[in-house]
């Protein structure tokens, strides 16, 4: 799957630039463009007929127009452009007013880079199984999809593996067809190690193992992603 771009749409230009900085340390995502107004990221989603943006990265207290109004013309506008709220705005009415617009995440100010990119992460892995092709084949895999997006869940691994391990691992794993010997090769971790979160990948159903044939002896087994 190709990179996912970004606008960065931030009145402040030094936390602009930051975001900048921040989206680009995430591997896997690209900013395209950066708009310091309401006018000029609208400008900038028309001149690309919204077609070389999946992702905006939106302010609401901006100078011209308040974050969620833009939201709001994007909608009227036919675009499904996906909007991640990075934002100090803290009421209530803002946030489910948010959601109501399709808002995917909602980060607030002041953050870390590592929450900023726990968000894009899971809003990738999101994107990679909304995007791929066919339907759906059972309620768990619409509730897998949902559960990658809001982080439902999150602190749920066992004892032992952690999230940034896991996010490694199933990037590994890319189109999958890998042991866990090959996905410990690409990641710099032991076989043994790869091999369990594999397995727990494969109980949360986000992958799937089968025999791999062909080779001398017993089959290997090799994973997938769902």
């Amino acid at each position: 799957m190709s990179d996912v771009r970004v606008l960065v749409v931030e009145d402040e230009p030094l936390l602009a630039e930051a975001h900048r900085a921040y989206t680009e340390r995430v591997p896997g995502f690209v900013v395209v463009g950066v708009a310091h107004t309401a006018r000029e990221a609208m400008a900038a989603l028309r001149q690309r007929d919204g077609t070389d943006v999946d992702l905006v990265l939106l302010d609401f207290r901006l100078p011209d127009l308040h974050g969620l109004d833009v939201c709001r013309a994007l909608r009227a506008a036919g675009s499904s452009v996906d909007v991640l709220a990075v934002t100090s705005a803290r009421d209530l009415a803002v946030v489910r007013t948010a959601v109501s617009l399709g808002v995917t995440h909602y980060l607030l100010k002041p953050f870390t880079f590592a929450a900023f990119r726990d968000k894009l992460e899971r809003y990738a892995e999101y994107r990679r199984q909304a995007l791929a092709d066919g339907e759906v084949g059972a309620q768990h895999e619409v509730d897998r999809m949902f559960a990658t997006l809001r982080g439902a869940t999150r602190h749920t691994l066992p004892k032992g593996l952690d999230e940034q391990t896991l996010h490694t691992v199933l990037a590994a794993l890319g189109d999958g067809g890998l042991s866990a010997t090959e996905v410990g090769h690409r990641t710099g971790i032991s076989r043994v190690t790869a091999r369990r979160y594999l397995e727990y990948l494969v109980s949360a159903d986000r992958a799937v193992r089968a025999p791999r044939y062909g080779t001398p002896g017993r089959p290997e087994v090799e994973y997938r992603p769902t």
